[in-house]
């Protein structure tokens, strides 16, 4: 934990006093988290001055560390135990000298909970084949012998084994058929935990599940698939058992898996569109796509696909940026009330700015979209969200407006939008004016949900390193256009905002 001295304490308390923001005082000063500095704070309301604290083991001297450490190393590695014997200090102190003092000799027990399928597998086979004893195993697994124990247990599925239990307290039985039935029975349960391990291995690299998932609940077809890579070394019978599936439905798989793939061209047409696409396109638009292609083809089978061939759209949530900055102008009415429908063109607008971080800088969107279809009516890019970015994409959307067009156009409440600049603006050209209330981002939903399409399918999930301003600007600019025109949109029937304004014989 840092220590910081009385003039660094009184300095934090001093600047958040006069700002009254966590934020600013951690931005300014590098320090301290929110929790110290409400301490601190209130440690100075309550006395006046703010006390310098030091940690709790500086009363300590170097010996009575090297005393501890030593008792821990000679006397069984055991923290509890020297707390104990000696008085001093706690566990977690304890733990931090045997770190410090002698690097890399403090004993390390792992949680069980850590522990995956496939370890103790392993543990639980070399326990089994008695390769090594069960203390050497549990010191090199780095847990207790319990935990072995309970591990078989669990893995076989069985009550507590009396006879590893016999053999675990040295008491073997004097007859040759007791031995006999004890060997068979071992090498019964080596057999099934075998068995068990190459289904899990055969899982995770065949049919590529999760380490921790259960192979009986694998699919028909992903469990065919297994019996038939493990067939030279076990059983048919042995792995249907295993595996819970019954033999009609093995051959059937067998068979259907042999027949020739009947989506193969589709496989490789959606592949292709999803390329073409830069990966921005789930199922529900490849499905349009289709359609629009003369392909007949369900929307399922599409979906089933993709999911089978790993064609799935990555996506990324993100803080947005906030302009708000108080209550400098009276706010507008929330006219629009979140109903984001429109029935002709510029009808309704709605606006909003959004960042970009990139390593070179960030860099500012800021858009107009319409809700009759979405498209984008104008939109500004740069480096700062000044009041030129705004009005700038203001007056290009205006430059738009038809004879008598005076559209409704919403916005949340940052500064931008109520400066004085923009109120004049929209004043002039006969636009109505409506705002969201406070702090409530669903009030412009349609927007921020422009705002993360562009994201989701534009800035993550890739590297921007080494690419400048300028470069990101131009990149984010004709993808703006792709969107316009080119990206479809299901709502629209398979058609970009430009497609489906010509379809209609509209002006764009």
């Amino acid at each position: 934990m840092p220590v910081y001295t009385r003039e660094q304490r009184q300095s934090a308390v001093e600047l958040f006093i006069e700002c009254k923001s966590h934020a600013a005082v951690a931005n300014a000063l590098g320090y301290p988290s929110r929790w110290a500095l409400d301490r601190w704070h209130q440690e100075f309301l309550d006395t006046g001055a703010v006390k310098e604290s030091r940690p709790k083991w500086f009363k300590f001297s170097e010996e009575q560390k090297r005393t501890a450490v030593a008792h821990y190393l000679e006397n069984g590695r055991n923290l509890s135990a020297t707390v104990r014997a000696l008085g001093y200090p706690s566990r977690a102190l304890l733990g931090t000298w045997t770190e410090e003092l002698p690097p890399g000799e403090r004993k390390r027990q792992r949680s069980t909970l850590g522990c995956s399928t496939e370890q103790k597998l392993d543990a639980v086979l070399a326990l089994c084949a008695k390769d090594t004893t069960a203390d050497k195993l549990a010191l090199e697994q780095g847990v207790d012998k319990t935990s072995l124990y309970a591990w078989r247990r669990q893995l076989l599925g069985e009550e507590p084994d009396t006879i590893m239990a016999d053999i675990s307290d040295g008491q073997l039985p004097d007859d040759v058929e007791s031995l006999q039935k004890m060997k068979d029975s071992l090498a019964k349960d080596l057999r099934r935990l075998k068995l068990e391990l190459a289904v899990h291995r055969g899982a995770i690299e065949l049919v590529k599940e999760d380490p921790g998932a259960d192979p009986k609940r694998l699919t028909n077809k992903e469990k065919t698939i297994l019996i038939d890579a493990l067939r030279t070394d076990y059983g048919l019978r042995e792995l249907l058992g295993f595996l819970h599936l019954a033999r009609s439905s093995y051959f059937y798989q067998r068979k259907a898996m042999s027949l020739p793939d009947k989506y193969e061209k589709l496989r490789a047409r959606i592949a292709e569109l999803f390329g073409e696409n830069q990966g921005r396109y789930g199922y529900r638009r490849i499905h349009g796509l289709l359609r629009r292609e003369g392909t007949a083809v369900s929307e399922k089978t599409v979906r089933a696909i993709m999911r089978d061939t790993g064609l799935t759209v990555a996506c990324k949530r993100r803080r947005k940026y906030s302009s708000y900055q108080g209550e400098d102008n009276p706010a507008a009415d929330n006219i629009i009330n979140r109903d984001f429908t429109a029935q002709t063109p510029n009808l309704k607008w709605l606006t909003d700015l959004t960042e970009f971080h990139i390593p070179a800088g960030k860099v500012y969107l800021s858009p107009i979209v319409d809700c009759f279809d979405g498209m984008l009516v104008s939109w500004t890019i740069g480096t700062r969200p000044d009041a030129e970015l705004v009005n700038t994409m203001l007056d290009s959307a205006i430059g738009t407006l038809g004879e008598g067009e005076r559209p409704l156009l919403h916005n949340d409440r940052g500064c931008h939008y109520r400066w004085p600049g923009w109120i004049e603006r929209t004043t002039k050209a006969g636009i109505i004016r409506s705002m969201s209330k406070k702090g409530c981002s669903p009030d412009n939903a349609a927007c921020e949900g422009v705002f993360g399409r562009i994201k989701n399918e534009m800035f993550y999930n890739r590297s921007w390193a080494g690419v400048s301003i300028e470069e990101f600007i131009a990149i984010l600019d004709a993808y703006l256009r792709w969107y316009n025109e080119t990206r479809i949109k299901v709502s629209l029937g398979a058609m970009s905002p430009l497609e489906y304004r010509q379809s209609l014989g509209l002006a764009a």
